[in-house]
């Protein structure tokens, strides 16, 4: 790679008024984003902290309790989110988003006041419900205000805070079992549930005010917004070569499901997921480690904190891949430098959790925090979807619903095959399937690479002449193109060069 491809290297400088716009988006847009998806993965992590902090005890839990408290989430989850992400092309995202927000508060701190297994899985089958539009619901929202060299980073940044969600939730159970446990008669783990109930009641309602809705249709109550922003977020669409925001028909969801683009990048995400999805029983491996005399060798309160330096190590790599995305301008590289870095862990894990007594116990400590490294392809894809499609606002909408969903349907009851909690921490098949859905991620990334450059290309050439061409009489206006994805090299086509490094 040429150091003149690198996007700085060609850096248009915006207008004031552009300048304003984005970081007006990143005050408001993303620290809504960002702080919902934190709200959101505490109340998910919880669960699992809970249970290694009394809550097994209280419930009596003997057996994968835990694992189906996951897969009634997951199946509901997956029910409701293609159904949220088609409402979300008719519903203002600001109403629709905070709105669920709201109601998954009110469900979390329902969960403190249960008092057996049934009950949990009955909320948690509510909470899948609400959450499911959440992140696909942020993402795509990303999609239509931000252009693709400043997408990935907020997008790394945005997923980023699932691993601060997890440090808070670890950090918070720390602080609760010390101060609050008993507190009016209530155990510190029920505790956690009514605080976060209370957290995330809160910022939905700051929704209604963060969320800008779309650049074609802006939310009225976004005091933030300036007039003029609206038609200079339009020209953003266009100069980059995408289509504006639409509601959901019968034909966009034809030509869709029609597309193979809808059913690669699913399989895509799922893979890079599921590969990685070791690291999530770090606290199940800590918790069944004992000492000669038969003691625990770590605390509640140490099997719930030592995970947070891992979600520091998710949080700064996940950053650093989706920074050198935007700034190399490609996805598919480090998306495979992703999978062989996390081939790494998984091969150590599999000689360990088969000879235990002969491996290093080190081993599996440093296996587990390097897992974290491969966290952050998620963003990258998303990024590189909305890459593939700029023409199709459905179909990237759809794609990323589909790709959510066809994922928690998998994970449902993956999880209790290939992870099972009464197998932890020695897994007879966990780190093995995980080595072979790296591999096949590896494979997947350099074939839709192919494909993109030598197929999918022409075809977002067109779109973007088309759009060009019926923008020339306002082309005297100081919009500017977006230099970040042009080349300099004078034998490729600029609409080429702009995209070649995807």
């Amino acid at each position: 790679m040429r150091f003149g491809r690198l996007a700085f290297t060609q850096r248009h400088e915006r207008t004031p008024e552009e300048r304003d716009l984005v970081r007006r988006l990143d005050i408001f847009l993303m620290t809504f984003g960002c702080v919902s998806q934190i709200i959101k993965y505490l109340d998910q992590q919880n669960i699992s902290n809970a249970y290694v902090s009394g809550m097994k005890e209280d419930l009596g839990l003997n057996g994968n309790e835990l694992n189906y408290f996951t897969t009634w989430f997951n199946v509901a989850y997956c029910i409701m989110l293609i159904p949220s992400q088609i409402i979300l092309t008719y519903v203002r995202p600001s109403y629709w988003l905070p709105g669920l927000e709201i109601c998954w508060g009110v469900i979390t701190g329902l969960i403190a006041i249960v008092h057996s297994a049934k009950q949990v899985y009955i909320l948690r089958v509510f909470l899948g419900l609400c959450e499911s539009s959440a992140w696909p619901g942020m993402m795509t929202l990303f999609m239509h205000w931000y252009t693709p060299t400043e997408l990935a980073k907020r997008m790394g940044f945005y997923h980023s805070c699932q691993a601060v969600g997890s440090m808070m939730s670890g950090a918070l159970q720390v602080a609760i079992i010390n101060t609050l446990h008993e507190a009016r008669g209530l155990a510190g783990w029920r505790w956690l549930f009514i605080i976060n109930a209370v957290m995330t009641v809160v910022v939905g309602i700051l929704g209604f005010f963060l969320l800008p809705d779309l650049p074609n249709n802006v939310n009225p109550r976004a005091f933030w917004f300036k007039k003029g922003h609206e038609k200079l977020a339009m020209e953003r669409l266009e100069r980059h070569g995408r289509a504006e925001p639409k509601k959901m028909t019968w034909a966009g969801a034809k030509r869709t499901f029609a597309n193979w683009v809808t059913y690669f990048i699913p399989v895509l995400y799922i893979a890079t997921v599921l590969a990685a999805w070791g690291y999530s029983y770090f606290n199940l491996f800590l918790r069944s480690l004992r000492n000669p005399d038969g003691t625990p060798v770590w605390t509640t309160s140490q099997v719930n904190a030592i995970p947070i330096a891992g979600s520091a190590i998710n949080v700064v790599f996940v950053w650093v891949w989706a920074i050198l995305s935007d700034l190399l301008r490609t996805r598919w590289t480090l998306i495979v430098a992703q999978a062989v870095i996390g081939l790494v862990p998984c091969i150590a894990m599999s000689i360990w959790t088969s000879h235990p007594e002969s491996t290093p116990l080190a081993t599996a400590y440093a296996s587990y925090f390097i897992s974290y490294i491969s966290l952050g392809t998620a963003p990258l894809i998303m990024a590189w979807l909305s890459d593939l499609l700029p023409q199709d606002p459905e179909a990237r909408s759809l794609v990323v619903g589909v790709a959510i969903a066809t994922y928690y349907a998998v994970s449902a009851w993956s999880q209790v095959l290939v992870w099972p909690a009464v197998q932890a921490p020695y897994y007879k098949y966990g780190w093995q399937t995980s080595i072979a859905l790296w591999i096949l991620v590896i494979v997947m990334a350099c074939v839709l690479r192919y494909i993109d450059f030598k197929y999918l290309l022409p075809k977002r050439e067109d779109f973007h002449a088309t759009l060009i061409v019926g923008s020339e009489p306002s082309s005297s206006e100081p919009t500017g193109v977006e230099p970040e994805l042009e080349d300099d090299d004078p034998k490729m086509p600029k609409s080429s060069a702009r995209v070649a490094q995807v």
